[in-house]
């Protein structure tokens, strides 16, 4: 039910990263513009249809929350506020810091493709008037992966987005999902999907494990020959993801309601450290620190 007292009118449902849980949440656009991943939920409702909401009526929902709310932080939803015009998105941008001046950080999802068109001083713009970082849902580095759950998307498109999004300053959280290839392209997926981190070195890097709420029939259709990976299998390929991984400086972040195992570190400085809980977990299941099956529902 809308509550009416509320300065921003939702369609729900409404989706955001953990780390923007109190975050105010500002919808730009409605559902997102490619909807066509085989492994997404997310926006799948006929009310998630896309669309880029009406920018007056934005205007008027930053003003209001102005005057009733002190907020910090501000997440711009849903699916990938970026496909909005530069000049569009600097006008949203520049009407929080004139109605919420506390504001301190504009954060957004990303699709690789929203950045084909936009130059890297455009971003630099965006970046001054406000947006501090990208979600970048990557899911994969490994281009028959991203095939068979079409992602719309390569490794060339996303490394292209994430560099041109690094020069410009801004930064970028990407995520890679733990069992996208199932078994028979578990090998190939974690190496190509540490290849892209290596390239392209984002300042915050997560897991999350690939989750079927709704069952695996829609996944199927063009991944027909798809076997999920259990748990061992889903540690063994996160193993080889941290072992080939080389960055320097990166957050990373394996704590999704969906992981089995909870890992945190900073890449490199923390990756021993976090190979040898993958390494415990493997050889010593039942006495890791494990999160059971009923905390992991979606």
């Amino acid at each position: 039910m809308q509550n009416h007292s509320f300065p921003i009118s939702y369609i729900e449902p409404v989706f955001r990263p953990p780390s923007e849980a109190h975050s105010l949440i500002l919808p730009v656009t409605n559902g997102c513009s490619w909807n066509k991943c085989t492994f997404c939920e997310m926006y799948t409702a006929p009310q998630k249809k896309f669309r880029a909401r009406d920018e007056a009526e934005v205007l008027e929902e930053i003003r209001r929350c102005g005057e009733r709310l002190i907020v910090q932080r501000v997440f711009l939803a849903d699916g990938d506020a970026m496909i909005l015009p530069t000049h569009r998105l600097l006008r949203i941008l520049e009407a929080i810091r004139e109605y919420m001046p506390t504001v301190e950080r504009v954060t957004s999802y990303c699709l690789p493709r929203n950045l084909k068109r936009k130059s890297v001083e455009e971003l630099r713009e965006l970046r001054d008037a406000g947006l501090a970082m990208l979600y970048v849902g990557a899911e994969s580095g490994d281009d028959e992966v991203l095939r068979r759950v079409n992602k719309g998307e390569t490794y060339a498109s996303t490394e292209d987005a994430l560099l041109k999004a690094g020069e410009a300053g801004l930064k970028r959280s990407v995520m890679i999902l733990n069992g996208l290839g199932g078994a028979a392209l578990s090998h190939q997926h974690a190496d190509n999907s540490a290849r892209l981190m290596n390239a392209t070195q984002p300042e915050f890097l997560s897991t999350l494990v690939v989750s079927f709420p709704q069952g695996m029939q829609r996944y199927r259709e063009q991944f027909p020959d798809f076997e999920p990976l259990d748990q061992q299998g889903l540690f063994s390929e996160i193993k080889r993801l941290l072992s080939a991984l080389e960055l320097t400086g990166t957050v990373f972040r394996s704590d999704h309601a969906s992981n089995y195992l909870v890992l945190k570190g900073v890449l490199g400085a923390d990756k021993a450290r976090m190979l040898s809980q993958v390494r415990a977990a493997i050889e010593s299941p039942d006495t890791a620190r494990l999160r059971p099956e009923w905390m992991r529902a979606l």
